[in-house]
């Protein structure tokens, strides 16, 4: 923050030392290239970004009134010129970012796909999937469990994405009690050892 502070003070000195006129008779140079000369443009490097006129660091062409009477005073830009060229070029040096590191983003191959599925059709085949409901009568509910709730329930209990067609279940869950619905997966994924089928286990309890 020192450094900052010092930085912008060694240029507001040197601002003011490039363009004090010598004589009220006369314009610092950087201003005008002559006298008489009203609307010709300056050349001046601006230090912050400003909108519709340039980002920091560049080179525009302003008006030397607007230069003088707003741009300078603020410290927004100071003129084109070796020495102001330079202090900014080291300014910017200390303050800019660093440069975000380059991430090469390493295509997934078909073994890698493969290991997910195998990922998850572990954690489904593992799990318990459990769900409240409130019965009518008995055990039976009052709702039924339909697929698409159990496909929700997966994905927010199990943090799986499955697709209604990779469960069979050929009838709505109406009563309570524990089930073992048939998961219906790629033949390509290992069936586990000692099973023929993957499945989930769902446990409707009462609410």
């Amino acid at each position: 923050m020192a450094h900052m502070q010092l930085g912008r003070n060694l240029l507001r000195q040197m601002v003011r030392d490039a363009l004090t006129p010598k004589s009220s008779q006369m314009v610092h140079p950087l201003l005008f290239s002559g006298q008489g000369v009203r609307y010709r443009k300056l050349e001046v490097i601006l230090t912050t970004s400003i909108e519709k006129l340039g980002k920091a660091g560049e080179t525009v062409k302003v008006a030397p009134g607007y230069f003088r009477n707003h741009l300078m005073p603020k410290l927004l830009a100071v003129p084109n010129t070796e020495k102001f060229a330079y202090l900014m070029r080291e300014q910017r040096k200390l303050y800019e970012r660093e440069e975000a590191e380059t991430v090469t983003v390493v295509p997934e191959t078909k073994e890698d796909k493969m290991k997910e599925y195998q990922a998850a059709a572990k954690r489904l085949d593992n799990a318990c999937l459990g769900l409240r409901r409130i019965i009518k009568e008995g055990t039976e509910l009052r709702n039924p469990v339909t697929k698409d709730e159990l496909v929700d329930e997966v994905a927010r209990q199990l943090f799986v994405k499955i697709h209604p067609d990779n469960l069979h279940l050929p009838s709505q869950l109406a009563s309570l009690g524990e089930y073992e619905i048939p998961l219906r997966l790629p033949k390509a994924i290992p069936r586990p050892e000692g099973k023929v089928e993957w499945t989930l286990k769902v446990k409707l309890r009462r609410k």
